[in-house]
């Protein structure tokens, strides 16, 4: 079964080409942070609005890195949330309006539970149950994966998650977007790093 998924929850346009025998075929993203440094985090009218622009030319891209035709794709899987709402629509829309144009089954996807099954689909997958770790730019969540459509939440954080936390706090010493490359690069700079652990990351 060949299946082509597609990704537009946020800041980033991703299409995937992905086959039940033969694995990833092609894949091909494209990211709105330089759209969105100057405002210091995601827009939503401009990542939608991007998202739109992007979509039609990353299809064509995967189907020819591929080696294949949009008759050959036997479902469309995108996702469905969460996410941002405008965002969220250009990748439904499409998606749902592609599966009927083809006749195909569209799939839609909840986000957290595709990075919760993403270790699935390494050279060594892990065995249910496990233990995930889910940190993305929304959510941080310790997550217990017995199975499929089985998930249990241990714990996440209070407040913010951990990638808005790097943003917001990346804002405040002014070091630019996306927070975390640019804090971690000030962090591991050389002059930065010391000899100790009490040395402090910024001059």
């Amino acid at each position: 079964m060949l299946v082509l998924g597609i990704e537009s929850s946020c800041d980033e346009t991703g299409l995937a080409l992905y086959d039940s025998q033969r694995g990833l075929l092609a894949h091909a993203v494209h990211s709105q942070v330089d759209l969105h440094e100057a405002y210091g985090g995601v827009v939503p009218e401009l990542a939608s609005r991007d998202h739109i622009r992007r979509i039609v030319p990353l299809l064509r891209k995967v189907l020819t890195e591929a080696g294949t035709g949009l008759g050959e794709i036997d479902a469309i899987a995108y996702t469905s949330g969460p996410g941002l709402a405008g965002a969220l629509l250009v990748g439904a829309g499409f998606a749902e309006s592609l599966a009927l144009a083809l006749d195909v089954t569209a799939l839609p996807v909840h986000h957290l539970e595709g990075h919760l099954l993403s270790p699935l689909l390494s050279a060594d997958p892990p065995c249910f149950p496990f233990i995930a770790l889910l940190v993305s730019g929304g959510h941080t969540q310790l997550m217990r994966v017995a199975g499929v459509g089985q998930y249990e939440l241990l714990g996440e954080t209070l407040d913010d998650a951990a990638g808005e936390a790097f943003d917001k706090t990346a804002k405040l010493l002014g070091l630019g977007y996306p927070g975390g490359p640019a804090y971690e690069f000030q962090l591991f700079r050389p002059e930065n790093r010391g000899a100790d652990a009490g040395a402090q990351p910024f001059p």
